[in-house]
């Protein structure tokens, strides 16, 4: 009886097609079309600086390196974090997963902060899209920026704001989706599956991260 009792508590048996569940193929279809989106915002900022070479600023005058490096090392601590969730699961230490997962989420909750701050302190220096008064950027730079930016592209910050905003929608989903995980593991309803899931998007955003942060900080 107690075995009839544990099968009807056991979670369903995940379906699988090509040798993997339907959920991890759906996710590694999903992230190879999302991977053909950020290449497209990458190659379209290089090409646009290979045209623009001589009138593009030099990133190191304008952003904000060492805070963005110390924050991409928070985000590659928070695939650390995942990856220990993973083993956790693995493991069916449900205590070590919820702890692994919560930090995870803390990881790219600081992460978003700190991108929200260079936001706000580039919009204070007059660096942004446009103002209220419907100018371009380049009719009205101010602060420190100015010198930097003086002559130079303002295809620079368009191209800036348009490839890390769109990674940061991504880190945002991440935290939502590994939040609603997270309820699951507290409830009680979770798989090593879904687990793995979670765990492939986050690293993804983490990869491609990585390669922006290179490209456009520090080229």
């Amino acid at each position: 009886m107690s075995s009839v009792a544990a099968a009807a508590h056991a979670p369903p048996a995940e379906r699988e097609v090509l040798g993997v569940s339907n959920g991890k193929l759906a996710m590694w279809l999903f992230l190879g079309s999302d991977g053909m989106s950020f290449m497209g915002l990458i190659a379209t900022y290089l090409a646009l600086r290979i045209g623009n070479w001589s009138n593009w600023p030099d990133p190191t005058h304008i952003l904000s390196i060492y805070i963005t490096a110390a924050n991409t090392f928070v985000l590659i601590c928070s695939s650390v974090t995942m990856v220990k969730a993973f083993v956790a699961a693995q493991a069916g230490d449900v205590g070590g997963l919820k702890k692994w997962l919560a930090l995870t989420v803390l990881g790219g909750l600081i992460f978003l902060g700190v991108q929200v701050f260079e936001y706000s302190s580039l919009i204070h220096e007059g660096i942004k899209l446009w103002d209220t008064a419907g100018r371009p950027m380049t009719e009205w730079w101010e602060g420190h920026i100015k010198e930097a930016m003086l002559g130079k592209s303002p295809l620079f910050m368009a191209t800036f704001y348009v490839c890390t905003c769109f990674h940061g929608c991504h880190v945002f989903s991440g935290v939502v989706y590994l939040g609603v995980v997270l309820i699951g593991v507290l409830r009680g309803r979770w798989t090593v599956n879904r687990i793995e899931i979670a765990g492939l998007y986050w690293h993804f955003i983490d990869l491609v991260w990585i390669v922006i942060f290179t490209i456009i900080y520090l080229f």
